[in-house]
């Protein structure tokens, strides 16, 4: 019987030290903890697929919170299935001691548990809904505001578009025009479009 446990953070510069040290701290060894850095939309995970390769009966995982597992109410609740019921392996969800696999193994044990799993697997959804809409309800608001998104835009010396016009002329190749004006052929373009509707 091994014990294993599983870290995810979403991307790459955030820090994943806060699920180690609970892991650490539950005697999960460093060589039996399996970490991914992406999103958890899905389960196209390089470090999830080996853990459920290696992972028997008897065996114990061990996550800091439901929503390692996934980000919504099926997702959860069928790796959930998949480990206790399939593999017939333990999960301790170590930020809700009453998701532990290993203790009550009675019908009012596992009836209890499978209440809170499904209780915290909606919260969990839940609330991946409600980041989703604030992020737009915030975005929706600057943009309101008068802020800019994406890369800042690039300013044309003024002399640029007389540039456009010997281009039109045949005058000037692109290849010319992007090397002096120090822009890609894409930014060209974009800029000659928008030249072109305001000169209609």
């Amino acid at each position: 019987m091994s014990v294993y446990g599983y870290i995810r953070v979403s991307t790459a510069e955030q820090n994943e030290d806060r699920q180690l040290i609970a892991m650490q701290e539950n005697g999960v060894l460093r060589e039996n903890i399996f970490m991914d850095k992406q999103s958890g939309k899905d389960f196209n995970r390089p470090k999830y697929k080996k853990l459920m390769r290696k992972l028997r009966g008897g065996d114990t995982l061990y996550i800091k919170s439901i929503d390692r597992l996934g980000r919504n109410y099926e997702e959860i609740q069928d790796q959930w299935r998949s480990i206790t019921k399939e593999k017939k392996a333990d999960i301790v969800v170590i930020d809700m001691p009453l998701l532990d696999t290993r203790r009550d193994k009675n019908l009012l044990g596992t009836f209890i548990s499978d209440i809170v799993l499904q209780l915290l697997s909606f919260v969990a959804e839940n609330e991946r809904v409600n980041i989703r809409q604030r992020q737009k309800e915030g975005i929706a608001a600057a943009k309101m505001r008068g802020v800019r998104f994406g890369r800042p835009r690039i300013i044309m010396p003024s002399d640029f578009y007389k540039a456009i016009e010997k281009w039109k002329a045949k005058e000037m190749s692109v290849q010319e025009i992007v090397k002096i004006y120090k822009i890609s052929e894409s930014t060209f373009f974009r800029r000659l479009r928008e030249y072109n509707t305001d000169n209609e």
